[in-house]
């Protein structure tokens, strides 16, 4: 894809989920010929962080094809070494004018997060590491809203937008300082296949 704004990029977005919600055929490039384009080299328009969940596939709730979003996934959509290292890389080396935060309706890691402040309640393994970037944002949600997991996903993303914002390297700082980068935070609705950008 030629080279987009943050907002041509984010308008892009917001026509592919409309087509998702109207049950629009799907008119992404996934055929040969696209497959062949790609072998050369990606040029994504946009990268998204987002959640594993296996409901919540950026590119089908976007009507998106191959080699247009480049894409870190972990239960959380939170930032740790490889997810902030990947997006210098979409960033610095691919060009993506926009970065995506998206959080979802029913999210598991950020309502095992909360069984952790509310119930003291620990996981075994790496699941409560993973869990542990989350907490912060539980707590902040709680003062306003306590015990509502929408509230708390949305507060998980407004951090890690507010992280991306402020607090990464100058591979990601100096670019939305200079105009070329936006970072957007987003909430996927699962039982209306709705996705609200809320953190502009």
């Amino acid at each position: 894809m030629s080279s987009i704004t943050a907002d041509e990029a984010l308008a892009l977005l917001r026509t592919g989920n409309r087509d998702f919600l109207n049950d629009a055929p799907s008119r992404a490039p996934v055929d040969r010929e696209a497959r062949l384009r790609l072998a050369t080299g990606q040029r994504p328009f946009a990268a998204y962080v987002s959640c594993s969940d296996s409901r919540v596939p950026p590119e089908l709730l976007f009507g998106r094809g191959l080699g247009e979003l480049f894409i870190v996934r972990n239960a959380g959509n939170t930032l740790d070494t490889t997810a902030l290292g990947s997006l210098e890389f979409a960033v610095a080396v691919l060009e993506v004018p926009l970065i995506v935060v998206m959080g979802h309706e029913a999210c598991g890691a950020v309502d095992a997060a909360m069984t952790v402040v509310r119930d003291n309640r620990r996981y075994p393994g790496n699941i409560g590491k993973m869990i542990e970037p989350i907490i912060p944002a539980v707590l902040e949600a709680r003062r306003d809203a306590p015990d509502d997991l929408s509230a708390a996903v949305r507060q998980n993303v407004r951090r890690v937008t507010r992280l991306l914002r402020e607090e990464a390297s100058p591979l990601l700082l100096a670019p939305q300082t200079e105009g070329k980068l936006k970072v957007v935070g987003a909430y996927y609705h699962l039982s209306s296949g709705e996705v609200d950008f809320f953190d502009q």
